[in-house]
């Protein structure tokens, strides 16, 4: 079992973070059956025209078992702008693997998410699709995902009707790990609505982490999402970059 604690991040946030969650971050690295997981905090200031402060959580955690994998995430963020009200925005996603040859695995997985500041009332999915490993080395690792969800989506902009639809979630997934001590990741999503291929979601994440002394680390992380049809207001890309300092403990 082990155990990864953020124990301090000081970020810097330059605009709302993704809304596509990146699952692949969710995976804990274990040879051994049963629970896993992890918690983390993160603080960001921010000040161009507007001052901003913002605040997130995290809980995760893993049950392995034989060919199974379940994973649970629940991702809460406050963000203050110039000394008004905090706006916030949360994420929990629930996941099932089943691995039944070395490199295929199937999964179905269950989503639901807010976020004020994109104007996201309730955004609900639900899909299943098969996961492939595309190499056996331990240095580096490469996956593949397609999958059909359904989605349920209500926003807040006072003009878009609820939107009920299927998409496309297609990811390619690549893990490098150069040396003991480094470590990079690096996913891109893509998901198009099938009824209307134009109406498509994009993100990408990478993110390096290098081992400093004992069980700290230092890590950096930047996000760029694009949404073809966001809600009224909201731009279509959004990006964030955060870096800092983490704590793991088994």
């Amino acid at each position: 079992m082990k155990y990864i604690v953020a124990f301090f991040i000081i970020g810097f946030s330059f605009t709302a973070k993704s809304q596509i969650l990146n699952a692949e971050s969710l995976r804990r690295v274990t040879d051994t059956s049963g629970f896993s997981g992890s918690t983390s905090l993160a603080f960001s200031l921010k000040r161009d025209i507007n001052d901003y402060l913002s605040f997130s959580s995290n809980i995760h955690i893993q049950y392995k078992m034989n060919k199974h994998l379940v994973l649970l995430k629940n991702d809460i963020q406050l963000q203050n702008i110039e000394g008004n009200k905090f706006e916030n925005s949360g994420i929990t996603h629930l996941r099932y693997n089943y691995r039944f040859h070395p490199r295929i695995a199937w999964e179905i997985f269950a989503q639901a998410q807010y976020n004020k500041v994109s104007k996201i009332e309730f955004r609900g999915l639900l899909g299943t699709g098969p996961r492939f490993k595309l190499t056996t080395s331990e240095k580096y690792k490469f996956y593949f995902g397609t999958h059909i969800m359904y989605e349920h989506e209500e926003l807040s902009d006072g003009v878009t009707p609820i939107q009920r639809d299927f998409r496309s979630s297609s990811y390619l997934s690549l893990s490098l790990y150069p040396t003991k001590t480094i470590t990079f990741v690096s996913t891109t999503y893509f998901q198009p609505k099938l009824s209307d291929l134009g109406d498509y979601r994009f993100s990408s994440q990478s993110s390096l982490v290098i081992d400093l002394i004992n069980n700290l680390a230092f890590s950096t992380t930047y996000t760029f999402s694009y949404d073809e049809t966001p809600a009224i207001g909201i731009p279509n890309s959004q990006y964030n970059f955060e870096s800092g300092f983490v704590y793991s403990f088994d």
